[in-house]
């Protein structure tokens, strides 16, 4: 099956937006709390699983990102890239650090940190792991696993500048309030796709967050949310 491409989320149609569910209080946000939640290992189910590679025309790989939150005065804040606009793919799209899996790679931990370093020049010195979410299966076959750490702020970033156009970070609360989380719907030729987006006005633009960042995010949500 082709894959009907979206090159401009942002004029895709919002369905519907969840501000009917419940803001996550201050509380559940810190460092603590996701430390505790993720080593709790509760019982619940991703909201999102993604697309499963289904219209992908290859065997699926292994990928992995890391889902970096720094611990600033204010509150944690979600470290995020911005993709260069000559990629062939996700070309300008918002993105967690990460990558495919290497053969010398030892686990989807030592995947995301090494891409980590190669992508935005994070010292592995910084970050401190504290678990992983469900694995999320992208319309191109991969299957990404998202690894959650703490960062230490104090950090000096060297972007590769081929694949990395900007790192920015973002309020984890803005991040985990699903008043901001919209949902869209596409069809192009009797094929429908459906994703998730939270748009960020940043200080000096905004970045449109959507697609298997979103959905990765969107499951972090869902955890935090369990009761």
């Amino acid at each position: 099956m082709t894959r009907p491409t979206i090159t401009q989320p942002q004029l895709v149609p919002v369905t519907s937006i969840d501000s009917h569910l419940p803001v996550l209080p201050p509380d559940a946000l810190t460092a603590d709390a996701l430390r505790a939640r993720l080593a709790a290992q509760v019982s619940w189910t991703p909201e999102f699983a993604g697309d499963g590679g289904r219209f992908a025309d290859r065997e699926p790989a292994g990928a992995a990102v890391l889902v970096p939150l720094v611990q600033r005065d204010e509150g944690l804040t979600l470290l995020l890239t911005r993709r260069t606009d000559h990629l062939r793919d996700h070309a300008g799209q918002i993105s967690f650090p990460g990558g495919r899996v290497e053969p010398e790679d030892d686990g989807p931990i030592a995947t995301a940190l090494r891409e980590t370093e190669e992508e935005i020049g994070l010292s592995r010195e910084r970050i401190r792991v504290i678990g992983q979410l469900p694995v999320y299966s992208t319309v191109t076959a991969f299957q990404v696993t998202p690894v959650v750490a703490l960062v230490e702020p104090g950090f000096t970033l060297a972007l590769d500048d081929f694949e990395v156009a900007e790192a920015f970070e973002v309020p984890l609360a803005f991040l985990m309030n699903p008043a901001h989380h919209r949902h869209h719907r596409f069809d192009f030729g009797g094929v429908e796709r459906r994703f998730l987006s939270m748009p960020w006005q940043g200080p000096e633009r905004e970045y449109f967050i959507w697609g298997a960042t979103a959905a990765m995010l969107r499951n972090l949500y869902r955890l935090l949310a369990t009761a």
